[in-house]
């Protein structure tokens, strides 16, 4: 299974472009799709569950880091 990406984000939110630019270029290197950003604002349940984190990256629908991507983590889990 190839692993998914997704970057829980805000508008206006200067860690969350950092992060977007950091997953991007990972994803490139392990040879995946870019990541999906998703507004955690558009969606109450979302905001209430991530909106106090974001930038948060999820990896297979699961948390992996939050505030800044834990590139040697990320690296290591995506193989």
């Amino acid at each position: 299974m190839t692993p998914r990406l997704q970057l829980m984000t805000r508008e206006g939110c200067h860690l969350c472009e950092e992060a977007a630019a950091t997953l991007a270029q990972l994803a490139a290197e392990a040879g995946l799709e870019p990541p999906e950003s998703i507004d955690v604002d558009a969606d109450p349940e979302t905001q209430a569950e991530f909106g106090d984190r974001v930038p948060v990256v999820l990896l297979d629908g699961r948390e992996h880091s939050y505030f800044a991507v834990d590139v040697p983590r990320l690296r290591r889990d995506l193989g």
